[in-house]
């Protein structure tokens, strides 16, 4: 299979018009190889900063529900995933939405970045496929664009420094008051909705028939979404690490033609990104696709 440069001068020699036909192309390739119906679900947020349609929401849905109408769903799901995440409601109710039309038979491969929601939505999968270069996230969540844990503990150490040392009342006053009323409690509902998000998923699907799927579940949920040893919410994690947290997480250089097919996909898109006004796409290997600029 052709690497990132083949790909870019096989677009280029197409023409900026058939960009879609370059990648439909590869989408095809890689559905054939697997014998199994392929969704990619891609960000552009890598090249695309400060643009509106970034992250998973709620309108997401009905790319879903065009790339999926048709399908032979008794083939299974390929869903390739790139994603900063987003809305963590949003990502329960595509996810529900996914089940439903395709039962546990999901399988999510991550090319490079499949980030917190994105995360949570390969924890809803059978199996994940990762390569060397792949990341995933914690899954602590943000709200409002702030992260939650981070707010809490923002919140823990100015009741504490100020209770111990007075003089310092007027420097965490200044900081607590910027917090609305109900904003620490709707920090806590949101990392509570997390975890028992995924650790259901994950109960329900990836570790579904096993005696220990309540622990497996809860380890997973422990290290992935533990603030206070993740430190930072993008903090990247590779395939050797969503082993060691429990998860089923297959190599994608094992096979290598499964590899140089997953990553021309890749490719196709990265450049799609770069060359258009297009910021997110969803698609199938069918050729239908929601494009959002």
């Amino acid at each position: 299979m052709p690497g990132w440069s083949d790909i870019l001068a096989e677009i280029v020699k197409a023409g900026p018009d058939n960009i879609d036909a370059v990648r439909h192309k590869y989408m095809a390739n890689l559905a054939a190889y697997r014998g199994r119906n392929v969704i990619a679900y891609y960000s552009g947020w890598l090249q695309k900063h400060g643009s509106p349609n970034l992250s998973i929401d709620d309108g997401d849905k009905n790319g879903f529900m065009a790339t999926i109408y048709k399908m032979d769903r008794t083939k299974g799901l390929d869903l390739i995933l790139h994603t900063p995440g987003g809305d963590i409601p949003a990502t329960d109710s595509i996810v529900d939405y996914l089940h439903q039309m395709f039962g546990n038979d999901i399988e999510v491969f991550i090319p490079q970045l499949a980030m917190s929601a994105g995360t949570m939505i390969a924890c809803s999968s059978r199996k994940i496929h990762m390569g060397k270069q792949s990341s995933i996230g914690p899954i602590d969540p943000q709200f409002r664009g702030v992260p939650c844990h981070g707010v809490l503990e923002e919140f823990e150490t100015a009741i504490s420094e100020s209770s111990r040392k007075q003089a310092s009342l007027p420097f965490w006053r200044a900081i607590v008051e910027k917090y609305e009323p109900t904003f620490l409690g709707e920090c806590k509902k949101s990392i509570q909705m997390a975890s028992e998000f995924v650790k259901s998923q994950l109960e329900l699907c990836m570790f579904a028939g096993r005696r220990n799927a309540k622990s497996l579940a809860g380890t997973v949920v422990s290290k992935l979404g533990d603030h206070k040893a993740t430190k930072l919410h993008a903090r990247h994690y590779n395939a050797d690490f969503a082993r060691s947290c429990g998860l089923i997480v297959d190599n994608l250089e094992d096979d290598q033609t499964l590899q140089d097919a997953v990553l021309s996909v890749h490719h196709c898109f990265m450049h799609t990104f770069a060359m258009t006004r297009v910021s997110k796409i969803i698609e199938s290997d069918s050729g239908v696709k929601v494009l959002l600029a």
